[in-house]
């Protein structure tokens, strides 16, 4: 615990001197990660006797404090100056005439929802639509999700005021859909069994990192008819993921799960060979999980119009970005929505690579590399 003002001041000092957001997190985390120079001086307290153990830790925090604060303004000048190196670097001249330009590029949504559609469409599912702004009876309510349930929560959830000229109310709000299920929902309304539909569109919750944006794409199905069994909800699924990663042979597997809105319910796992480079589909000993699925629960047949105890049926949903991610290798899904035209013309598509079981789903027209 000795020479704290110095260790505090040697880091400022560092923090200071760093000149690219990866020094700035290097010094971070030598410091405050889990094995940080700080994070083990704290973990040491327990030794000490009581009152150097208040002493010390008091001081110890204000120096943490200190530090964090420091970060966090470093790393906005690191960041503002990245952005306007960039900004710098990729300046466009908007006064230049109009230069000869290659055609476009289909974004690898666009082309999964095509392939997802044209998979399905060969096995009779019809593709169904709802609006993006729903009410909380059809995308909670109707699903078995009660008022308390963690998915209803306002970290997850985007709601909107149903009435501007009001106080907002969180049980009376709209919200941006958090999952198509609504459309199923509101097909169930409108249509009696049998029903064969897939539902695909975009959905919003509130998370940002590699694997999640604030909005993405998802694509859910629905099947309704007397005597439908798990069987069934296996065979389709397992024929649309030979279908979609364009194999003759692909391991599969079902773990038990829990869904509101399926009992029973299952995740489906495909095999995989995942290294540190690599992610090669239907090889090797590992596995993916790919999509949830289940028996379409009673309670959600009854709130749909359907007496459940004549007709039963089998839904699921899986990302189409994920599905995009996981086919053409792309890393990042945070990509997907940053218009970058470089980005595009490498991951893109050409405009009349259209996809269909007879012609190919992603054939010779495949990647722009």
């Amino acid at each position: 615990m000795e020479n704290l003002d110095k260790l505090k001041e040697e880091i400022l000092q560092k923090i200071s001197a760093s000149n690219v957001l990866k020094e700035l997190e290097d010094v971070r985390v030598a410091v405050l990660g889990k094995k940080g120079q700080l994070t083990e001086m704290m973990k040491g307290l327990g030794a000490l006797p009581l009152e150097e153990k208040i002493s010390a830790g008091k001081i110890l925090n204000q120096i943490k404090g200190k530090i964090e604060e420091a970060l966090e303004k470093q790393k906005k000048i690191l960041e503002e100056k990245a952005l306007n190196e960039k900004l710098s670097r990729e300046t466009i001249d908007v006064t230049l005439p109009i230069r000869p330009e290659h055609q476009g590029r289909i974004h690898p949504v666009s082309k999964i929802y095509e392939e997802v559609a044209a998979i399905f469409g060969e096995m009779g599912f019809d593709v169904a639509d709802g609006p993006d702004i729903e009410d909380q009876f059809h995308n909670f309510n109707a699903l078995n999700m009660p008022a308390n349930h963690p998915a209803r929560q306002m970290q997850d959830t985007f709601y909107l005021n149903n009435d501007p000229s009001k106080p907002f109310d969180m049980d009376t709000a709209y919200v941006a859909r958090t999952q198509t299920s609504g459309i199923q929902i509101r097909t169930m309304e409108k249509q009696q069994p049998p029903i064969r539909i897939i539902a695909p569109g975009r959905t919003y919750r509130s998370d940002y990192d590699a694997t999640h944006t604030p909005m993405f794409h998802q694509v859910e199905g629905l099947v309704i008819d007397k005597n439908i069994t798990m069987a069934h909800l296996k065979g389709c699924l397992y024929d649309f993921v030979k279908a979609f990663f364009e194999l003759d042979e692909l391991p599969v597997r079902y773990r038990p799960s829990y869904f509101p809105f399926t009992e029973p319910s299952a995740e489906m796992d495909i095999g995989c060979l995942k290294t540190k480079t690599e992610l090669k589909i239907g090889a090797g000993t590992d596995w993916m999980e790919i999509l949830g699925c289940g028996m379409v629960h009673p309670s959600v047949l009854k709130a749909g119009g359907i007496d459940p105890d004549e007709y039963q049926g089998f839904a699921f949903g899986m990302g189409i970005d994920r599905l995009a991610m996981l086919k053409y290798g792309i890393p990042d899904l945070r990509t997907f929505f940053e218009s970058d035209v470089r980005w595009l013309k490498h991951y893109g598509f050409t405009p009349l690579d259209f996809s269909s079981m007879i012609g190919g789903l992603s054939d010779k027209g495949g990647l722009a590399r």
